[in-house]
């Protein structure tokens, strides 16, 4: 049974961002708010966790495209390769907000994800999500809750997302309703930014 945490963002509660990086360090899963829809996440150094998400989403660990959530810019070296000035300049007049960007993977990356060639780095604009990252010390991986239901494609509302994940994840963090606008994925891996995902937001070039 999953449980549901009330947070706000204007105000996220230090305990109960503690009980959630708690669940995140033991290999849980969260589904939690973000500036765009709310997302499933994980601890990025935590395999069997991933194992889960990837085994929920139906897909091979080592092919997955998720997303690595991160607090801000600091540890992007972390996980993509050098990146040039002007693209770094493109990622500070944007984030946080609410693109994923596709940067090629450095050398650093989680063992699983070593053969990746690209990553997708986000930096959502939203108080619940930047304090859950900074408390446990590293991205989460995550990736977007679709619903089955191709009209609605993203479930907005945290009880109703609660119910249908009960059984799946150990968390879900009500942070209010969610937008129902996936985020704008831009790929940066060839130098000019090309726009693969039309979503939330107006990049600002």
């Amino acid at each position: 049974m999953a449980e549901i945490i009330k947070i706000y963002e204007e105000n996220p509660n230090p305990k109960e961002i503690a009980k959630v990086v708690d669940v995140l360090k033991k290999g849980g899963l969260i589904i939690y708010p973000t500036d765009t829809v709310y997302g499933l996440g994980c601890d990025i150094t935590n395999n069997s966790a991933l194992e889960k998400i990837a085994k929920i989403k139906g897909v091979k660990l080592e092919k997955a495209n998720f997303s690595f959530i991160c607090e801000d810019l600091s540890n992007l070296s972390g996980y993509a390769k050098q990146i040039d000035n002007s693209t770094f300049k493109l990622l500070k007049r944007n984030l946080p907000g609410p693109y994923t960007f596709i940067l090629p993977g450095s050398n650093n990356l989680p063992t699983v994800f070593k053969k990746k060639k690209t990553v997708g780095i986000r930096v959502p604009d939203n108080k619940i999500c930047q304090a859950i990252v900074n408390k446990l010390g590293n991205p989460i991986v995550s990736t977007s809750i679709k619903d089955d239901d191709e009209v609605i494609e993203y479930t907005t509302d945290p009880e109703l997302i609660a119910e249908k994940w009960d059984k799946l994840v150990d968390i879900v963090v009500d942070g209010g309703y969610g937008d129902n606008v996936a985020s704008t994925v831009i790929d940066l891996t060839e130098g000019e930014p090309e726009v693969i995902r039309e979503g939330k937001g107006d990049l600002a070039l």
